[in-house]
């Protein structure tokens, strides 16, 4: 099979928010973005030269409202099935994110009391349900969706067989993606370290870029050294009895 193409879709400026288009023998999307990008995301797709009736597979990273808000918006128009991990369908069925949001800094504090992050969104039940690492050669690329979870428990990141990782969340631009090239957080992490865990996995596998919802691609390396530092700022915040986390029963502890 061909080299999978990872096209970045903008959904909110020009790298705030992304999705992504993956190009082998058929088309992939991986997220769908906030609510009401659907039609967005469509066009885009069609300006890149797809039939949007020719994708093979709707992939949502995590059950964040602007990775998953234009779900069912996106599976209408394009008739797609959806994919996306067992751990995250509360999310996907109900239409709403688990709340309350746990901020990984400053940013993550301001954001969480944004109204638009607690809307309750169309919701939808995923087609393909993940539980594992899943090969996509069915759908048309030569890529993998590997489970990492920590960003939420049921984030998940999809490998090409070339090296590229599209990472929804998994690490993100500096900013919320405004400094582009700089590794940071995202805003929110459920369980931070075992977010750097599945990080490290996946790093492991030496992946030539990471694409991310959040700002333009990053360098495996810069990723690497700012993945030391991280595992120090966090076994310092686990020292203190300080480091935020959700329970198994969804509340923070």
């Amino acid at each position: 099979m061909s080299r999978t193409k990872v096209v970045p879709i903008p959904v909110m400026g020009r790298h705030h928010i992304n999705a992504y288009l993956l190009l082998g023998r058929r088309p992939v999307i991986v997220d769908a973005g906030t609510p009401g990008s659907g039609r967005r995301i469509h066009e885009q797709v069609a300006a890149h030269g797809v039939d949007p009736a020719d994708v093979s597979l709707i992939v949502i990273t995590h059950g964040h409202i602007d990775h998953f808000g234009s779900a069912a918006e996106l599976h209408r128009l394009t008739g797609a099935p959806v994919a996306g991990h067992a751990a995250d369908l509360g999310p996907y069925r109900s239409g709403r994110a688990r709340e309350p949001y746990l901020p990984t800094g400053p940013m993550g504090r301001l954001m969480a009391r944004s109204r638009n992050l607690h809307l309750r969104v169309p919701p939808f039940e995923p087609d393909v349900v993940v539980t594992g690492e899943t090969d996509l050669a069915d759908f048309g690329i030569s890529a993998r969706i590997m489970p990492t979870p920590g960003h939420t428990a049921g984030s998940i990141s999809v490998l090409t067989d070339h090296g590229d990782l599209v990472a929804g969340d998994l690490v993100a631009n500096s900013f919320f993606g405004l400094v582009r090239g700089r590794p940071a957080n995202p805003p929110f992490h459920d369980d931070p370290v075992g977010n750097l865990a599945s990080l490290r996995r996946m790093l492991a596998l030496d992946p030539t870029r990471l694409h991310v919802g959040h700002g333009t691609p990053l360098e495996p390396d810069r990723v690497r050294r700012w993945a030391d530092r991280e595992q120090r700022r966090l076994s310092r915040l686990e020292a203190a009895g300080r480091l935020p986390a959700r329970a198994e029963d969804g509340a923070p502890r």
